[in-house]
């Protein structure tokens, strides 16, 4: 089952990076059409309208995408049952990288040293949670926790709408960082979810867990969509995969009774930093705005944040 878990994880990796591109391509040629019809569009200056967020939904590169959500979301789930938390958010995590790379073929992005080090800091520091995780896998968790997490994801779904649309400059930090949150919260409720094992429909639907999966699921597709409408791919990724790791390992400690393995608490401490410090760069030497129509000039390759002036 750890074998099956550790494949799980990093299928899940490859389709959750293939989505991402593929949706930031559908929002980029979106753009590019209601500029060509006169309309006001996505212009990186404000937050998109719920009717361009809509449009960009049902472009054929983001229905694609979707059904690459819908694999990753298998894979991540099954992962989340059968390895520790923090182990199978670690791979998942590992498509930052296959945004990245996709990212240059598909949207002419293009990737500065800086970028590299950056990516692969956090990628290195999640792999450190990943080695330094015991194997151990509890399942249980009392109905207050289930409760309690139904709560939590409530409260995380509001903020991370009202941030999307009123975050202004930081909307799509906020984004990556709310749907990553949110991702994070379905891979705690598919851990203790009831009703699996043995099978009860009826046990499964009145579990809050379940809800928890239906309202994180829903919300931080949204949010990441319009993340991606207003801000860099590879920024909103970053604090996603974030978002995503750090949220359900601390759950999965405190909560769950995922350890590290004796002797390899300091390097779950590094590798945790170490990622929120490498999201945070990623994210702030990606540009803010996306570049949907290719008019905003190349960014400095140095370690200054900026443009180059034409």
């Amino acid at each position: 089952m750890y074998a099956i878990g550790i494949i799980a994880a990093s299928m899940a990796a490859v389709a959750y990076g293939v989505s991402t591109v593929l949706r930031a391509l559908g929002a980029r040629r979106v753009a590019i059409e209601q500029r060509e019809d006169g309309k006001a569009g996505i212009d990186g200056s404000s937050s998109p309208s719920i009717e361009s967020t809509f449009s960009t939904i049902a472009d054929p590169a983001f229905i694609l995408g979707t059904v690459m959500v819908v694999v990753g979301f298998a894979g991540g789930a099954v992962a989340a049952r059968f390895l520790p938390l923090f182990l199978a958010q670690s791979i998942v995590s590992a498509n930052l990288v296959v945004t990245a790379l996709l990212g240059t073929l598909l949207l002419s992005i293009t990737l500065h040293t800086r970028d590299w080090v950056t990516i692969w800091l956090v990628v290195l520091s999640l792999f450190m949670l990943g080695v330094s995780s015991s194997p151990n896998v509890n399942d249980e968790a009392s109905m207050d926790f289930h409760w309690g997490l139904l709560i939590a994801t409530i409260v995380l779904a509001t903020l991370s709408l009202f941030g999307v649309y009123r975050g202004g400059s930081f909307a799509a930090p906020i984004g990556g960082a709310g749907a990553g949150l949110l991702f994070g919260a379905i891979a705690c409720a598919v851990r203790v979810l009831d009703g699996l094992q043995p099978f009860d429909i009826v046990t499964l639907l009145t579990d809050p867990a379940a809800w928890v999966i239906a309202i994180a699921g829903a919300v931080g597709f949204y949010v990441q969509t319009v993340a991606l409408q207003v801000g860099a791919v590879n920024g909103v990724t970053a604090m996603l995969v974030v978002g995503e790791t750090a949220g359900p390992s601390l759950v999965g400690v405190a909560f769950l009774g995922d350890s590290a393995h004796p002797g390899l608490g300091w390097l779950a401490v590094v590798g945790f930093v170490g990622a929120v410090i490498g999201a945070v760069l990623v994210a702030w030497y990606s540009t803010g705005e996306p570049d949907h129509f290719g008019e905003a000039p190349p960014e400095k390759g140095g370690w200054q944040r900026g443009r180059e002036v034409s």
